[in-house]
């Protein structure tokens, strides 16, 4: 049995260009990772091995080995969208679902959540037009995800 062709870097979805010589093609869930075997469209098995967890966007691009890229792409999934009548309530309904601490993918004119039929009829409570849709889901990361990687959460020093 071949070993996995390893992975050596992650490339953000605009610091590369070029064609990918395979694609994955994971949901959101599948897509934060660290040490993982993928499995891309042509069958191929790639080693996916980051000093730490590292979420991947639709359109990274993952360094081989031995060269290329394999472009990651994001899979549709079952999700919320909502929609508002207007700017002012779409910030309120989107207060709402960060009350709730539920992953959101923010938009200008909608906001996209996984599938909640609890979460939905209260968005609807609140004035909400929500309907069900699949589509790829890269919510927001949270306020701490982008420097977590960048240095140690004991660095941090407070005056009490």
């Amino acid at each position: 049995m071949m070993s996995p062709h390893p992975i050596t870097d992650v490339l953000p979805a605009k610091a590369w260009s070029g064609v990918a010589i395979d694609r994955v093609v994971l949901d959101y869930d599948g897509r934060h990772r660290r040490r993982i075997v993928l499995k891309a469209q042509s069958g191929t098995e790639y080693l996916l091995d980051l000093a730490g967890a590292t979420h991947l966007r639709d359109g990274d691009g993952l360094v081989l080995a031995g060269g290329g890229i394999l472009l990651v792409v994001a899979k549709p999934e079952p999700l919320l969208e909502v929609r508002a009548a207007n700017p002012r309530a779409l910030i309120k309904l989107a207060w709402h679902i960060g009350n709730r601490h539920l992953a959101a993918q923010m938009h200008a004119d909608r906001i996209l959540i996984r599938r909640d039929h609890v979460i939905a009829h209260m968005l609807e409570h609140q004035g909400a037009q929500v309907r069900e849709v699949e589509e790829a889901f890269d919510p927001e990361g949270g306020a701490y995800q982008d420097h977590a990687q960048d240095h140690d959460p004991a660095d941090h020093h407070h005056d009490h």
